[in-house]
């Protein structure tokens, strides 16, 4: 393979990534019933491509398929936070760990710099929200693990699951400060190429977001239980 060669991105690929960041920022609802004629008019795209994108949805777990309904968005669930975060707080754990042997001393300068960048953001009053990709501290981690199987179940799988959670229930309050001051933590230990303790702190940290998430949910259902009384 040439080593100039690059993907080509389809229109497939396109509507795939798009319908997925709708998906997780709230634009197409959690539990929605897909409607291939109504996104292929909105998307402006033919049905098979709609079809396919919703396929690919399906594996990546944003979507579900039943019998005699079709395809819905995943809704939002106390037993789906809890079974997700499990899986996340072992796996993102296992890659902190990793990043602390296998990061190089330029990702780790590079992890110190987006810190620094986030930094600005709690001191400014602003809601700790991180954009997906590498300005994203979880996502930056698990690449530095430099272990693909892990980083492939973690970003085409979880990653957009835990957005999807973090998105539409959102994050402010006290969690906000408390959040990037346990991320520092993270950094120092891989740092120090601590890797035991670097797992440690990452499990720890993914469990508090779990109860802060779980907490709204929680609060979310008492709301809505009180408005139907």
């Amino acid at each position: 393979m040439s080593p100039f060669f690059e993907p080509v991105i389809t229109s497939s690929d396109k509507i795939f990534t798009a319908l997925r960041a709708d998906i997780v920022a709230g634009h197409v609802k959690a539990g929605v019933k897909l409607s291939e004629a109504e996104l292929s008019t909105k998307y402006g795209v033919s049905r098979a491509v709609i079809r396919e994108a919703i396929n690919r949805l399906a594996n990546t777990s944003l979507v579900e398929r039943k019998p005699n309904i079709g395809a819905r968005v995943v809704t939002l669930s106390h037993e789906g936070l809890v079974q997700l975060y499990q899986v996340r707080e072992a796996l993102e754990g296992m890659a902190a760990r990793l990043a602390a042997t296998n990061m190089s001393d330029a990702e780790i300068q590079d992890l110190h710099a987006l810190m620094r960048s986030h930094s600005q953001e709690v001191k400014g009053g602003e809601t700790y929200y991180q954009e997906a990709g590498d300005v994203d501290f979880h996502y930056r981690v698990v690449l530095g693990s430099h272990n693909q199987p892990l980083i492939s179940m973690l970003t085409n799988n979880i990653y957009h699951l835990v957005r999807m959670y973090r998105v539409q229930l959102g994050m402010a309050g006290p969690r906000v400060t408390t959040a990037f001051a346990e991320h520092q933590q993270i950094v120092q230990a891989i740092t120090n190429r601590d890797g035991e303790l670097a797992e440690i702190l990452m499990r720890r940290h993914i469990l508090y977001s779990k109860n802060n998430i779980e907490a709204k949910l929680n609060r979310s259902a008492a709301t809505n239980t009180e408005e139907i009384k």
